[in-house]
């Protein structure tokens, strides 16, 4: 009986700590890609064109240069660096890939997490309780976000920053660039005249995520203006309409075709309301396999937590995939599809590419190696009968 409880108590604590890298994770870089190439010097760009792929978006992965020859105000941005390379092939912005899980991500971590304690947990009636309660908070969490007024307001922050610095993308300034800050500054400063408050960000460190909200309600009012009036939409915020129309603007930021736009933007929209109702599918096929100690759907409780690293590399192989065989023939330069790096270093035209796993990935690693753990020990446990 004490070695039982020994036993039981090893467990749930890898369990536990397995929890705990999961939230880490959601916040860390789990991939890096760089583009490097002659007429990026390291000098300027010592880590090339380098973008950070995370679980709620992609990010910029150039750092500051300050040296004496060199001066910068801020950090390049490396996203729209990339994106302005690859359009010239066709490819599209890198904000059009991964959408649905992007959107998702919050809800799909946190589904793993109660699937972990109610593991965790020997007792079928107080699993069962402390599953339903979770389920049933995830559940009203991620209608009122994908379905209700305002639901964007419910998603996490970095999710919501990265919308507005892809938006912030702009392509059309007869010639000009414009660094994503300053672009981000003037829209809030429109957003704060439209909403009449008074206050007003002076800086992209004083950015709040209310204010990427006004950012994204205004940018997105703006567009309906320039749609037939059949087309247009009110704002109701809801992270439904604000991914699918911003999939829309992504698709359409060099290639504004809307005879192929259209449809792919279908697709989304579909593909979404599907992940929606499947996650509550799923909640409901684990409280039923919940009911006993024992069976596949039990220990899929912990087995699909563990291939968190399987899952995040075919997912990350698909879309590459994807980007790769999907090049739009509006781009400069005719290239035959092709599968970019998904691990190490490759060739394209005069970029070298370079794809390796980072820090969240990693932690990926440990949080498998540690369910792992937990999971042998249980199943030593069935084995001899102790649970």
């Amino acid at each position: 009986m004490a070695q039982s409880k020994t036993r039981l108590l090893v467990s749930n604590l890898l369990i536990l700590a397995a929890i705990g890298l999961l939230v880490a994770i959601y916040y860390a870089p789990i991939w890096w890609v760089s583009l490097t190439a002659p007429n990026y010097p390291k000098e300027a760009f010592p880590d090339g064109v380098r973008i950070h792929f995370h679980m709620n978006g992609v990010f910029n992965g150039c750092k500051k240069v300050d040296k004496s020859e060199i001066t910068e105000e801020e950090a390049l941005d490396c996203v729209h660096e990339m994106d302005t390379i690859n359009h010239y092939v066709g490819m599209y912005p890198i904000a059009a890939g991964g959408v649905v899980e992007r959107a998702f991500s919050p809800f799909l971590v946190g589904l793993l997490i109660v699937m972990l304690l109610g593991f965790m947990c020997t007792r079928p009636k107080i699993r069962l309780l402390i599953m339903s309660l979770g389920f049933g908070a995830i559940a009203v969490w991620m209608a009122m976000a994908w379905y209700g007024e305002n639901g964007i307001a419910l998603e996490n922050a970095g999710y919501i920053s990265a919308l507005v610095k892809a938006l912030d993308q702009d392509t059309e300034k007869e010639g000009t660039a414009q660094d994503s800050g300053s672009a981000i500054i003037e829209r809030l400063k429109a957003s704060l005249e439209h909403s009449q408050t008074q206050t007003a960000a002076s800086s992209e460190d004083t950015i709040t995520k209310q204010d990427n909200i006004d950012h994204l309600r205004v940018t997105f009012e703006d567009s309906q203006k320039r749609l037939a009036n059949a087309e247009q939409q009110p704002w109701k915020g809801s992270v439904r309409q604000v991914m699918v129309w911003h999939y829309q603007m992504s698709l359409g930021r060099y290639f504004n075709n809307p005879a192929e736009i259209k449809p792919m933007v279908h697709n989304m929209r579909i593909a979404g309301d599907i992940v929606f109702w499947g996650i509550l599918g799923a909640m409901l096929l684990l409280l039923w396999g919940a009911r006993k100690s024992r069976g596949p759907l039990y220990w899929l409780m912990i087995l699909v937590p563990m291939a968190l690293p399987v899952f995040f590399i075919i997912e990350y192989s698909g879309w590459l995939w994807w980007y790769g065989h999907r090049l739009n023939d509006m781009g400069a330069f005719t290239v035959k599809p092709f599968m970019p790096t998904v691990f190490g270093d490759g060739k394209v035209a005069q970029f070298t590419t370079h794809s390796y796993p980072y820090i969240g990935f990693f932690l990926m690693l440990l949080c498998s190696a540690l369910l792992a753990a937990a999971a042998l020990i249980r199943l030593k446990m069935a084995r001899d009968g102790d649970v």
